[in-house]
C-alpha cells in the first residue's frame, strides 16, 4: 500500500479532478467513502443536488475564517492531498475498508487525530478499484495549522500496519532517499507517446550513466548535451557560480511547446550539483595526464577495488561503506557500457536496479572510496572486455552485490536491500551466461595428468584446510588450466595459491576452485610486467579522452532521442 503526500492551493480544482472522468476516462463511480462529517460532506458522485462548489465551500469553511483574519490571504499550500494505492495483485478493498484506511491515515499524519473535534476537514474519494484520494484543508476549527511534520513517513508507517492487518502485500519501508515517483500525468504522457518509461525515469538513468563515466563537472554537462538532453544551469546571484541545474529530455514539451525541466535533485538526491561535486575530482586531478601501461589494467584495478570494498562493508565505518556502494554503482554503469557481449542486457538491468541501493540516509564518505571511484572512471575509457579478466570482474561484482544487500538489511534499509538483491540476481545471471562457456573451454584445455597432479600437491601444501573441497569442485579442471597459464606468466603456482587463498575466506564459497580461478585470472602477467619495466621506450599509450557511450536504459525513447544518441 503506497501513500503519496503532496500539497497545493486549489481546493475546487482538486475536487473537480477527483469527481471528474479523469485524464483518460479512467474514473468510474467516483464517490466519498469517508469524511470529517459524512452528513456535512456533499457528495457530487452520489447526490444529484450536490455540486463541486458546495463541497469546496464546506471543506474551506475554516480556511475562509482564517482568510478573513489574514486580511483576505489564504494560507500557503493549504490543500493536503494523499492518494493511497494497493500494490498490484492485492485484493480490492471494500468501501468500508477504505474508509478505515482513510481515518487511520488522517489520524497518523496529524490531519484529523481521533476524537479531536477541532481537526481539519477532509474527505476520501474512491474512483477506482485499487486506490482512494484523501483531501483536506489544513486549517483547524481553532484557526491553527495541524502538525504534519514528517507526514509522508507517518503515512507510510501506518500503511505497513494496515497491510499486515488486512492481509495485503507487505511493501518495503522507505527512508525518503528514493527518487520521486512519476506522476499520473507523466505516465499517461509516456503511454501516449508509446514509451514504456517516463521522461523523468529516462533522464535519471542517463544522468547516472554519464556521471559514472565523466571526470569533471564540465564534462558532465557536455556529454549530456551530446546525447540531445537540454541542460539549464542556475547561477548564484552574488558569485555567478553554478549552484544547480535542470535537464529536459529531447522532444519532451508541455502544452505551450516549452521543454519540461527536471532539477538534478528532483531526479535523485545524489544527482544534485553538490552531491555530484563530492564524487567528481577537482580540476587539477582531472587535468592530470592519464596513461595505461596495459589495456587490461582498468579491469584488474576495478576487480581489486571491488574486493577491497567487500572488506569495508564488513567494517564499522558506515560512511565509508556508503561511499563504496555509491562508487560501485558507478562501476556497474561503466561495466554495462563497456561490455558488448550478449549478457550486456543483464548488466544494464543490474546497474539500473542498484541505483536505488547506492544511496541511503547514511551520508557517503566518497573520499574513502577514491580507489574504487578512480578504477570505475578508468573502466569508462578502457578497451573492450579482455576475455576471462572481464568475467573475473563480473564474479567480483556478484559477491559485492550480495554483500551490499546484507549490509543494507542489517541496517534496516529495506528498499535498498531489495534493490541490491535484484541487482545481485541480474549480475548472477549475466555472470553465468559469460562464465559457463569460458570455464568449459578451460576444462577442455586442461594440462596433462602429471602437471595436474603437481598442481594438486601445490593446493594441499598451500591451502590444506580447503584442499579437499577445492579438488572436489567441478571447476577444478578449469583451475588447472588457469594455474598453468599463471605459471607461464611467471608466477609460482604454490605461492600464488597461498596468496589468493588468503585474500578472503573460502569457507562460505560453494565452489572454492571457481573462486580461486577468477582471483588468479585477475593477477597481472609478471613476465609482461618485467618486460615493460626493462623497456627503454619512454612513451606509453594514453587512454582515450572520450568515455564509452553511457548504457542506454532498456526502454527506448522517441525517435529523435535515438538519433541524438
Amino acid at each position: 500500500m503506497v501513500p503519496d503526500v503532496s500539497t497545493g492551493s486549489d481546493t475546487r480544482g482538486l475536487i473537480v479532478y477527483l469527481f471528474g472522468p479523469g485524464r483518460r476516462d479512467e474514473h468510474t463511480d467516483a464517490h466519498i467513502v469517508a469524511a470529517w462529517d459524512m452528513a456535512g460532506a456533499a457528495d457530487p458522485g452520489r447526490d444529484p443536488e450536490a455540486s463541486y462548489t458546495l463541497l469546496a465551500k464546506r471543506l474551506d469553511h475554516h480556511v475562509d475564517l482564517r482568510t478573513r483574519e489574514l486580511g483576505g490571504k489564504k494560507p500557503p499550500q493549504y490543500v493536503w492531498h494523499c492518494p493511497v494505492r494497493t500494490a498490484p495483485g492485492d485484493r480490492y478493498l471494500t468501501d468500508t475498508e477504505w474508509a478505515e484506511v482513510a481515518r487511520r491515515i488522517v489520524h497518523a499524519t496529524g490531519i484529523a487525530p481521533e476524537g479531536d473535534e477541532k481537526a481539519c476537514r477532509w474527505i476520501a474519494v474512491r474512483h477506482a478499484d485499487d486506490h482512494i484520494h484523501i483531501m483536506a484543508t489544513t486549517v483547524r476549527a481553532d484557526g491553527r495549522r495541524p502538525r504534519t511534520h514528517h507526514d509522508g513517513q507517518r503515512a507510510q508507517a501506518e500503511c505497513r500496519k494496515i497491510e499486515a492487518e488486512f492481509g495485503l502485500r507487505r511493501l518495503k519501508s522507505g527512508d525518503l532517499t528514493a527518487p520521486r515517483t512519476p506522476t499520473g500525468a507523466e505516465r499517461a504522457k509516456a503511454e501516449r507517446q508509446g514509451q514504456t518509461v517516463t521522461a523523468r525515469h529516462w533522464l535519471r538513468e542517463q544522468a547516472y550513466a554519464v556521471a559514472a563515466a565523466v571526470r569533471t563537472e564540465a564534462d558532465y554537462i557536455t556529454v549530456l548535451q551530446s546525447l540531445g538532453i537540454k541542460v539549464k544551469t542556475r547561477l548564484g546571484p552574488e558569485t555567478g557560480d553554478v549552484i544547480g541545474y535542470s535537464l529536459a529530455a529531447p522532444g519532451d514539451t508541455n502544452a505551450a511547446g516549452e521543454p519540461v525541466w527536471y532539477g538534478g535533485s528532483k531526479l535523485a538526491r545524489d544527482l544534485s550539483i553538490n552531491r555530484l561535486r563530492e564524487r567528481l575530482p577537482d580540476q587539477k586531478v582531472a587535468d592530470h595526464p592519464r596513461y595505461v601501461a596495459d589495456p587490461a589494467d582498468p579491469w584488474r584495478h576495478t576487480t581489486t577495488a571491488i574486493h577491497a570494498a567487500r572488506t569495508v562493508l564488513d567494517s564499522d565505518d558506515d560512511a565509508a561503506a556508503q561511499g563504496h556502494l555509491a562508487a560501485f554503482g558507478d562501476a556497474l554503469c561503466n561495466i554495462a557500457s563497456t561490455t558488448t557481449s550478449p549478457h550486456r542486457a543483464e548488466l544494464r538491468a543490474a546497474a539500473m536496479a542498484f541505483n536505488r541501493a547506492r544511496r541511503s540516509a547514511t551520508r557517503a564518505d566518497h573520499q574513502a572510496a577514491t580507489a574504487l571511484l578512480k578504477a570505475a572512471k578508468e573502466l569508462a575509457y578502457a578497451s573492450n572486455e579482455p576475455g576471462g579478466l572481464a568475467i573475473a570482474l563480473l564474479f567480483a561484482t556478484v559477491h559485492l552485490a550480495r554483500a551490499a544487500a546484507k549490509w543494507h538489511e542489517q541496517r534496516g534499509h529495506e528498499q535498498q536491500a531489495a534493490a541490491a538483491e535484484e541487482a545481485f540476481r541480474h549480475l548472477q545471471a549475466g555472470y553465468r551466461q559469460a562464465a559457463t562457456p569460458v570455464l568449459a573451454d578451460l576444462a577442455r584445455r586442461a594440462p596433462r595428468a602429471a602437471t595436474a597432479r603437481r598442481f594438486e600437491q601445490d593446493v594441499r601444501a598451500a591451502l590444506p584446510d580447503h584442499a579437499d573441497r577445492i579438488l572436489a569442485d567441478p571447476t577444478w579442471t578449469a583451475l588447472t588450466t588457469t594455474l598453468a597459464q599463471a605459471e607461464t606468466a611467471g608466477h609460482n603456482p604454490r605461492r600464488l595459491l597461498a596468496e589468493v587463498g588468503t585474500q578472503r575466506e573460502l569457507d562460505s564459497a560453494e565452489r572454492p576452485a571457481e573462486v580461486l580461478n577468477w582471483r588468479i585470472t585477475a593477477q597481472p602477467n609478471r613476465r609482461a610486467q618485467a618486460a615493460r619495466s626493462r623497456s627503454t621506450i619512454s612513451g606509453t599509450s594514453s587512454m582515450s579522452a572520450t568515455p564509452h557511450t553511457p548504457a542506454t536504459p532498456v526502454a527506448t525513447r522517441p525517435e529523435e532521442r535515438s538519433r541524438h544518441r
